[in-house]
């Protein structure tokens, strides 16, 4: 069918035509004349083109201007549910529910129903897009806008699919629920785990401090440290190191896998523990005198300081079976997302010590005051120590009991260990003993040189000098990684050791990357405060052991810098072990105990009495340096060549730069109080918290000129908790 003409638009359908003779205009009888014709419109006429009807539905031909002037915000579109369907094909459009706004150049897009019919254009939510407009901005500018969460990306698994709202409009408020997911339970856990590790540690400190008033610093807690030492080192040589890098992942896997929750399996690994650790301390304890000879041939040449540690070693060895029994349990609970009492329990093994050694002051009276030693302590006074020590570790390991319980596990003795998954732990756990084993050689190694060197150095009349100092020191030293990166590691191990299992080596990645970065936000500034305020620290709390406790404090400066290699270690380790990787932590390990123990070797022989074990203390760090660096090559050919090395570098380079001036500042601050007051209790403590103000100070200021952005998203956390 052809296309009517233009003469034929004006007539009806069966209408008759013009006849022939008729001119074209004349008026035909009985006929409505048509309208005449607008005249031809100008092409050449200023703003010919001004009329367009369809310049309203085009959005590519609005004016941006103009576009951007109209505040949105302030008009804002009919509420949702009132957006016409279209109707069929060629039929007259409804007539709008709401007018035409002469005062808006392009009109609102219609509203959306409940079910959106069209889209936005950059694919915007129609029922959630909000339009912020020039009254919202210029009313909001001076508003200081939040600073973004730089461990968003950790927590991408918990995020809502790509494409859906960020916040759906909800029909009723809904009742207030406590907090879930992943990433709430982890930092739920890990505040937790610190919050115990943290009371922990100050019992422990207040421990140290009565056992440092009740024997002293020198050579008789000497003796006392090295036989409290053996059952640590023997017990981690022979199954800790194993418990904590293997069989906790295959306890994490047995729960997800096996049918009753891994349970079972958790029975087999607890009698397995008992079973071995309890014959393993019977022949330790009876080889005793045998391992303090090793421990220390300075100890072993003077027969009274060897009965007295002989003796003392007898009521400590059986210690390591209490220690499996508690790290067994602990980790069971752990893995059943229960973290808080491993870290609690050991408050009460401090508390039994700080009251033994309080009951010996009762009973003898402090050092101070009885000078006691190995030539004049009591076998009463031996005994009393060594039952309270004893007792202190038993109490800890069965107040996880309860804990048990209320967690649904019920301990039970099982010896099918045959075909149920502990061969493959401990064909894994062959590396890891060998991995302890050569860290114990290093750590005999520089027990030896620093027994030696405090009695060389006590001679000289330096006390405080010897393996107690090395030790005490230590202790404080190792608090800022307790708390902040074993607590943040402990809650995210579980996490890493599934990503491994799931072959998401980019999870991995992110985790490790998130663990560094966060505890350096603690780590690099308190080993700069150990740095700068190490004297005042140990004069403070040692104040009860006189002028020995400036030699501790010698010693603690000279650990400082070492905390950041020491972090990075343990952090990057937690990698390996997650693939079930023993093997390369033990090569890495050898590297870092061959490191210290050449290099206190050469301190022992190079330096005087006095600073050797100083000279020690810094090889201890020098070693983990080393030992990072190849852990850290090691663990990036792992995960694919991208360990997130230029975000962490850029982080631990911005933290270290802030803190070499606060560490100046407050070490020069510091130093000029205790000229000034002296080295006393109220001398170090003015002077420490003279330098601890000023270093805290000028690190805030430098690291905010810096914009360290996990430092301002864990300052910007805080004040928002104080805030509420």
């Amino acid at each position: 069918m052809n296309a009517p003409y233009d003469g034929d638009r004006a007539q009806g359908a069966g209408g008759p035509g013009p006849s022939q003779g008729t001119a074209p205009g004349t008026p035909v009888p009985g006929q409505v004349p048509p309208p005449a014709p607008a005249p031809d419109h100008d092409p050449y006429v200023q703003d010919a083109y001004d009329r367009d009807p369809y310049r309203s539905q085009d959005l590519s031909a609005q004016d941006p201007v103009a576009e951007v002037l109209y505040d949105r915000a302030s008009h804002p579109p009919p509420p949702p549910g009132t957006f016409q369907e279209p109707g069929p094909l060629y039929a007259a459009p409804q007539a709008p529910s709401h007018g035409p706004d002469p005062r808006v150049w392009a009109q609102t897009p219609p509203p959306e129903p409940d079910g959106p019919s069209r889209h936005l254009p950059y694919g915007d939510h129609a029922a959630t897009t909000q339009f912020v407009g020039v009254d919202s901005l210029v009313t909001a500018a001076s508003d200081e806008q939040p600073e973004p969460d730089a461990f968003t990306h950790l927590y991408r698994d918990q995020q809502a699919a790509p494409g859906a709202p960020a916040e759906e409009a909800p029909v009723a408020a809904p009742a207030p629920s406590k907090p879930a997911g992943k990433a709430a339970s982890l930092l739920k856990s890990s505040a937790l785990m610190a919050a115990g590790t943290i009371v922990s540690r100050i019992t422990g400190f207040a421990r140290t401090l009565v056992i440092a008033g009740a024997i002293g610093v020198a050579t008789l807690n000497d003796s006392y440290q090295v036989a409290n030492t053996l059952p640590t080192m023997i017990y981690v040589l022979v199954g800790g190191g194993a418990l904590n890098a293997v069989f906790i992942p295959q306890l994490v896997r047995a729960m997800k896998n096996d049918d009753d929750g891994g349970e079972a399996y958790a029975n087999r690994l607890l009698t397995l523990v008992i079973t071995l650790l309890g014959a393993v301390t019977t022949v330790c304890v009876l080889a005793a005198p045998l391992f303090i000879r090793m421990m220390s041939p300075t100890i072993a040449g003077d027969p009274k300081r060897l009965d007295v540690a002989v003796a003392f070693a007898h009521y400590c060895l059986p210690t390591m079976f209490f220690m499996g029994v508690h790290v067994v349990l602990g980790q069971i609970l752990n893995a059943r997302g229960r973290f808080g009492a491993m870290m609690w329990t050991p408050v009460l093994n401090n508390i039994v010590v700080i009251a033994t050694f309080g009951a010996f002051i009762w009973a003898f009276g402090g050092f101070t005051a009885s000078g006691v030693s190995e030539a004049t302590i009591t076998p009463e006074g031996v005994r009393l120590l060594g039952i309270g020590t004893l007792l202190g570790l038993a109490v800890q390991s069965l107040a996880m009991l309860p804990y048990l319980r209320d967690a649904g596990f019920k301990p039970r003795l099982r010896f099918d260990w045959k075909g149920h998954g502990l061969g493959k732990a401990a064909g894994l756990a062959k590396w890891t003993f060998f991995f302890v084993l050569a860290n114990q050689i290093g750590l005999v190694v520089v027990t030896q040189l620093a027994t030696a060197a405090g009695t060389a150095a006590e001679k000289a009349g330096h006390g405080g000098t010897g393996i107690t100092a090395y030790n005490y020191a230590l202790l404080l030293w190792q608090m800022p990684q307790a708390i902040i990166t074993v607590s943040v590691m402990t809650a995210v191990l579980p996490r890493i050791s599934r990503s491994a299992h799931d072959g998401d080596a980019a999870a991995v990645r992110d985790d490790i990357s998130y663990g560094l970065r966060t505890s350096a936000v603690a780590i690099v500034p308190c080993a700069f405060a150990f740095l700068a305020l190490g004297v005042p620290m140990a004069t403070l709390l040692y104040a009860s052991a006189g002028k020995d406790a400036v030699n501790i404090g010698y010693v603690l400066m000279a650990f400082g810098l070492g905390l950041i290699p020491y972090s990075v270690q343990y952090v990057v380790l937690r990698g390996f072990y997650a693939y079930e990787d023993t093997r390369t932590p033990f090569y890495n390990t050898v590297i870092v105990a061959a490191v210290n123990a050449g290099v206190s070797a050469l301190a022992y022989f190079v330096l005087p009495a006095r600073w050797a074990v100083v000279g020690m203390a810094a090889a201890y760090g020098l070693g983990y340096v080393v030992g990072v660096g190849v852990a850290w090559r090691r663990l990036k050919s792992r995960l694919g060549g991208d360990l997130d090395g230029a975000h962490v570098m850029r982080t631990y380079t911005r933290l270290i730069g802030a803190c070499v001036p606060a560490a100046a500042a407050g070490g020069a601050a510091a130093y000029g109080v205790m000229h000034v007051l002296g080295s006393g209790a109220l001398g170090s403590l003015a002077a420490l918290v003279a330098g601890g103000i000023v270093l805290g100070a000028v690190f805030l200021i430098a690291a905010k000129r810096m914009r360290i952005e996990e430092l301002n998203s864990m300052v910007g956390m805080v004040r928002g908790r104080l805030g509420r």
